[in-house]
């Protein structure tokens, strides 16, 4: 019946040979019709204005822009959370953060964070369960070694990356982990005395984000003959935390050596300008391969951009038109780039004002992989205004955050609702007129802050890790 209905939509969509495409796209479940191939490519902390294509002035990224003329840019995409845990928990599971395990980041010891449960249901499980050989390189952030949490226990064929996220932080680590064993790198050493006696040094041999860029390419190699689901979560422009004010950590500075800059400032846009050099290369071998026009590419970043590693997110207007930055829930934390590429089957060079988060990628995949979504779930595919059809809006999205302090925001249709602290009042912003949420109306809409203090009542579960202040 689902495969009938979607024949039915496409009948109805008349778009001739675009429509044979995808209608592959939301392929058969009797694999009559090779499943397409899905690469999510997810930055780390990359802001909404970081990117040409969204309006960046300084930071070149021709591969991603280009990526956005050849697909479909998303203006109204939000992240999971304002931090790296819960957004990506929020990924994984379809669930928006007042029903996710993970709500924050927590770590355990001696390494990693609090392991989502084995009876979770990932993304990666249910492609996997419909035929794709599934994928994560670079960084996991949801479970410690040796946990129910990790990769290979949630659905994933073959992991190469970081599995803390603390352990992410360093670019040229001792090691990475390939599934379940530790890969020494050689050459990166961390504590080693300096010559003159000045305290210690690192030695620098193997930057882990260009090992991520080859295990990347290698991957899609390796299964180019069959579906493959391959969950790019790269690291880069994070910060590296514990080296102050030379926590961008980059080879070199390239194009940006010379300019007039603070080196924060030079090394955060030398990272994303080598980022962007290696989705160039995805979409080079996908060609090369001959699967570019049977392969789904979405990009996004996991939050908004840091104030971490000297770096100052106003310099570069990293949050373009947006109020806040990571750890916000003011649209700047959480909304983020989100674009989508297939050639022959999302028109190119089209823009959407689609409300969407983090947890419709969930949906999404399934409808493309042809197997039926979870129930329970957040999440709403998007799959149909990839193919240029309107969908059906969220009647909301939510998000509460722990981190320095409590935090709660919800989005119904244009308007956007802020608490900071909860005993602090709701703060209303009319994004559709004030999209840098400068203009508080909530003492000018009594009914609508009484309407989100009762949709709170229903909005999230208990959880015992994560527990709402007392008021």
């Amino acid at each position: 019946m689902k495969n009938l209905k979607r024949r039915q939509f496409l009948k109805m969509a008349g778009l001739g040979t675009i429509g044979a495409s995808l209608y592959s796209l939301g392929c058969q479940r009797q694999n009559k019709v090779k499943k397409f191939n899905i690469i999510y490519i997810m930055t780390d902390d990359l802001g909404y204005g970081d990117l040409g294509c969204y309006g960046q002035k300084q930071v070149q990224t021709p591969n991603i822009d280009k990526m956005a003329k050849e697909g479909m840019l998303f203006t109204d995409h939000y992240a999971g959370s304002t931090v790296c845990a819960p957004s990506r928990c929020s990924l994984m599971t379809g669930l928006h953060t007042g029903h996710t395990f993970v709500r924050g980041n927590r770590e355990v010891k001696p390494m990693g964070q609090i392991p989502i449960p084995a009876a979770t249901m990932t993304v990666a499980e249910y492609l996997k369960q419909a035929g794709y050989s599934t994928g994560l390189i670079g960084k996991w952030g949801l479970g410690a070694p040796d946990t129910e949490g990790i990769p290979n226990r949630q659905g994933f064929d073959y992991f190469f990356g970081y599995l803390c996220q603390r352990h992410a932080h360093n670019y040229y680590p001792e090691f990475l982990f390939r599934n379940e064993e530790r890969v020494p790198l050689e050459g990166n050493r961390v504590g080693v005395p300096r010559p003159d006696g000045a305290g210690v040094a690192v030695e620098r041999a193997q930057y882990s984000h260009d090992l991520m860029a080859e295990e990347s390419l290698d991957f899609i190699e390796r299964n180019k003959d069959k579906p493959f689901f391959l969950y790019m979560a790269l690291t880069i422009p994070h910060a590296n935390n514990q080296a102050g004010d030379e926590g961008m950590e980059v080879p070199d500075l390239g194009i940006y050596a010379d300019k007039d800059w603070p080196d924060p400032e030079k090394g955060k846009a030398a990272m994303i300008t080598r980022m962007d050099k290696d989705v160039g290369r995805v979409f080079e071998k996908l060609k090369e391969l001959n699967i570019d026009k049977h392969t789904l590419v979405i990009f996004t970043s996991d939050n908004g951009p840091h104030r971490e590693g000297g770096a100052q997110p106003e310099y570069l207007n990293s949050s373009g038109p947006l109020r806040g930055i990571k750890r916000d829930l003011y649209e700047g934390g959480i909304r983020v780039p989100l674009i989508a590429r297939c050639p022959g089957t999302i028109k190119p060079n089209t823009t959407t004002d689609h409300i969407s988060a983090f947890w419709d990628f969930l949906p999404t995949a399934c409808d493309i992989a042809g197997v039926d979504s979870p129930s329970g779930i957040d999440g709403i595919s998007y799959l149909p205004v990839l193919l240029g059809n309107k969908q059906p809006q969220h009647k909301y999205l939510y998000w509460e955050f722990y981190g320095r302090g409590f935090k709660r925001a919800v989005r119904m249709g244009k308007y956007k609702y802020v608490q900071v602290g909860v005993n602090n009042p709701f703060e209303l912003y009319d994004l559709e007129i004030d999209l840098g949420e400068k203009n508080n109306i909530a003492e000018k809409h009594p009914e609508l802050i009484a309407g989100v203090k009762e949709l709170l009542k229903t909005v999230r579960t208990e959880s015992e890790y994560w527990k709402i202040p007392e008021v």
